[in-house]
């Protein structure tokens, strides 16, 4: 799997947003650790801080960058597998936030990974930010709930796990085949097959988060793993969601 380099830098998405491109990372699937590009988002809310979403590894560079944007003050686990660098984040960042998505807690507990989550997130946007990002519990799934995050001002849909795109020519050796066979393959990136099969039961439920989604009407989707859309956001998420109403 190859980075989206360069890597541990902010890029520009639209004012006060922007993307960190982060290292590889590798997740267990059984005995299969696969590996995973990682991306994180920072908006700069009204009051000049920063809103960090799904920090990855936290290298001098982008720390750097960072502060000459403004005070990081809120540090956000999209959902219960995107966390594991907050602690580092913590410990740079005394006075951040650290926002829980449900079941992250019990989560890192099972790896002994020690986070001081201090709030829990849920369908209603916090006060820091309400009037700004938008935020919503994806619902449906027996296994993973994510909270997705939509980012007024620039029209961008923030996720997490609920579409991955991977480009054919990033993967390399025996992952293309596993990429292909979880439906995750550039152009028609969408939740992997694992995922959605965890919905099988509340498919209506899933469909309903999807259109609440669609109603804000994205520009653009900006996700943690593989090509994300820098436009053509509603046509993308139609494609990627079609699924929800099967």
């Amino acid at each position: 799997m190859q980075l989206y380099e360069p890597i541990s830098t902010l890029k520009p998405v639209a004012e006060d947003l922007w993307i960190v491109d982060g290292p590889i990372v590798r997740m267990a699937f059984g005995w299969l650790k696969v590996p995973f590009p990682t991306r994180m988002v920072v908006a700069r809310l009204g009051d000049g801080t920063l809103w960090v979403w799904s920090p990855v590894a936290l290298e001098p560079r982008l720390r750097a960058e960072l502060d000459r944007l403004g005070p990081v003050r809120h540090l956000v686990s999209p959902n219960r597998i995107h966390y594991e660098h907050i602690p580092a984040w913590q410990a740079a960042y005394p006075d951040a936030i650290a926002w829980a998505s449900p079941g992250v807690r019990e989560r890192a507990a099972s790896q002994h990974i020690t986070v001081a989550f201090d709030h829990d997130l849920g369908d209603d946007a916090p006060a820091a930010w309400r009037d700004e990002i938008h935020q919503l519990v994806f619902r449906g799934s027996a296994a993973l709930e994510e909270v997705v995050f939509f980012h007024r001002k620039s029209h961008t849909l923030i996720l997490a796990d609920l579409i991955e795109n991977f480009e054919r020519d990033k993967v390399r050796g025996p992952w293309r085949w596993l990429i292909a066979l979880g439906g995750v393959l550039d152009p028609d990136g969408k939740a992997p097959g694992d995922l959605r099969w965890t919905f099988r039961k509340h498919r209506d439920v899933a469909r309903r988060c999807y259109e609440h989604m669609l109603a804000w009407a994205p520009e653009r989707i900006i996700m943690a793993h593989g090509r994300w859309y820098p436009q053509d956001g509603e046509r993308e998420l139609r494609r990627a969601f079609r699924w929800t109403a099967a």
